[in-house]
C-alpha cells in the first residue's frame, strides 16, 4: 500500500490536513481585502514540505503571475494574522514569510499539482468550497466565474431541475461570453475550466446531471459522446461549425490507432491552437485532423468508421460542446439506407475541403 493511499505524506511519513469545511475556514485569511490560503498550510493539505511545495509552484511561475493569484506577506501581515491564530501546523516559526494564495492562485495549484494524492485532496477541496456557500457566492470573480456559475449551479441544495439549470445558463450565456473573452489573456480555459469542471463533477455524485435524448432514451451527455466515440474501430468524423477545448476532451476514451477527423468552419472561434496543444500533451496517441466545412452544411454529425461495413452515422440536435446545458439535445443514429447513400456524397465534399487552421 503506498504512502499516499495510506493518507500519510509522501515526503515525510506524516499525517496530512483532513479536508472539509472546518478546516477550510480555518485556513482562510483576510489579506489585502482579499480571501487568501497560506503555502504551508497548502502544503500541509497537498501533502508537501513547504520549501517542496513552492519549488512546483516556481517551477510554473507564468501561471501565478500577478496578485490576483498569489503576493509574499509582509511581516506586518503575518504578524497580524499570528496575533490571531495560534499556529500548531508544519510553520515552524522560522523568519521566512509565507506566500499567500487568492481564491484563483488555488484553483490553478489544481492544475498544477499531480498525483493520486492532489487529485484527491483537490475534489476534497471542491466539496468544502460546496459546504461553504459563501465562498461561492461572495467570490464570484473574472478568472473562473464561468466554472463557480455552473459549479454552485451543480452542487446546490435546492431541488432544481435540469431545464432550470439549462434556462440558468441560457440566460447568463451572452455574459459570459464577454467574460471568457476578457480572460483569455489571463489564463487557458483549457487548462482550467475543464479541470474544474471535472472536479465540479467528482465532488458531488448527487447533483443534478446533464442529459440528452439518445434515440429516444435519455442518456447522461458527455458520457454519451464519450461511449460513441470509443465504438469507433477505424476513423471518427465530427462534422460541427461550432467546436471547442470540449469538443477534443470528449475523445478521451477513443481506441489506439483510431483516426480523427473535425470538419468545422470554428465559427466564434472558440477553439484556439494552444487548446489542441495541451490537449496533445494530455492525450499524445489522439491525433485530430482540422478541415473546414465551407458552410457546407449547418448540422451536426458523427460518422464513425465511414466506408466500411462498421460505418455508423449520428446526427446531433447540438453542438457536443453545447451537449445537455444550453437546451435538450437529441442525438438519433441514421439508419435508412438511402439516406445514407446520400450522406455520403456530403462526405466525400468534405473531405476535399482545405485545411482549417486553427489560431
Amino acid at each position: 500500500m503506498s504512502e499516499e493511499s495510506k493518507g500519510k505524506r509522501p515526503e515525510s511519513g506524516t499525517e496530512i490536513a483532513i479536508v472539509d469545511e472546518w478546516t477550510i475556514r480555518n485556513r482562510i485569511y483576510i489579506v489585502r481585502g482579499v480571501k487568501v490560503m497560506l503555502d504551508f498550510e497548502l502544503a500541509e493539505i497537498y501533502g508537501y514540505e513547504t520549501k517542496n511545495f513552492n519549488r512546483q509552484v516556481k517551477n510554473n511561475a507564468s501561471k501565478f503571475e500577478g496578485e490576483a493569484f498569489m503576493f509574499q506577506l509582509t511581516r506586518e501581515e503575518f504578524d497580524q494574522i499570528l496575533r490571531c491564530k495560534n499556529f500548531t501546523s508544519s510553520w515552524g516559526g522560522s523568519r521566512y514569510l509565507p506566500h499567500a494564495f487568492t481564491e484563483q492562485g488555488v484553483y490553478m495549484l489544481m492544475t498544477v499539482l499531480r498525483g493520486e494524492l492532489a487529485i484527491r485532496q483537490s475534489r476534497a477541496l471542491v466539496i468544502a468550497f460546496k459546504a461553504m456557500k459563501d465562498f461561492i457566492v461572495e467570490n464570484q470573480s473574472l478568472l473562473t466565474q464561468h466554472d463557480y456559475l455552473r459549479l454552485s449551479m451543480q452542487v446546490s441544495d435546492t431541488k432544481q431541475t435540469v431545464h432550470a439549470i439549462q434556462a440558468q445558463l441560457v440566460e447568463h450565456e451572452d455574459r459570459l461570453n464577454t467574460v471568457f473573452t476578457q480572460m483569455s489573456d489571463t489564463v487557458r480555459r483549457s487548462e482550467l475550466s475543464p479541470y474544474m469542471l471535472d472536479l465540479a463533477r467528482s465532488a458531488d455524485d448527487n447533483h443534478p446531471k446533464e442529459f440528452l435524448i439518445l434515440n429516444g432514451h435519455p442518456a447522461k451527455a458527455d458520457e454519451t459522446y464519450i461511449h460513441i466515440y470509443s465504438q469507433a474501430i477505424q476513423s471518427i468524423f465530427i462534422i460541427d461549425n461550432y467546436v471547442s477545448i470540449k469538443t477534443l476532451r470528449l475523445l478521451q476514451d477513443v481506441q489506439s490507432g483510431v483516426t480523427v477527423t473535425v470538419f468545422s468552419d470554428n465559427l466564434g472561434n472558440q477553439l484556439h491552437a494552444h487548446d489542441y496543444a495541451d490537449f496533445q500533451t494530455e492525450f499524445p496517441a489522439i491525433q485530430v485532423d482540422f478541415r473546414q466545412t465551407c458552410r457546407t452544411t449547418h448540422d451536426r454529425f458523427i460518422v464513425l468508421d465511414y466506408g466500411t461495413a462498421d460505418e455508423r452515422v449520428y446526427h446531433c440536435g447540438a453542438s457536443s460542446k453545447d451537449a445537455g446545458i444550453r437546451l435538450t439535445t437529441v442525438i438519433s443514429e441514421l439508419t435508412d439506407k438511402q439516406l445514407l447513400n446520400g450522406f455520403r456524397g456530403l462526405i466525400k465534399k468534405l473531405m476535399v475541403n482545405p485545411a482549417l487552421t486553427l489560431r
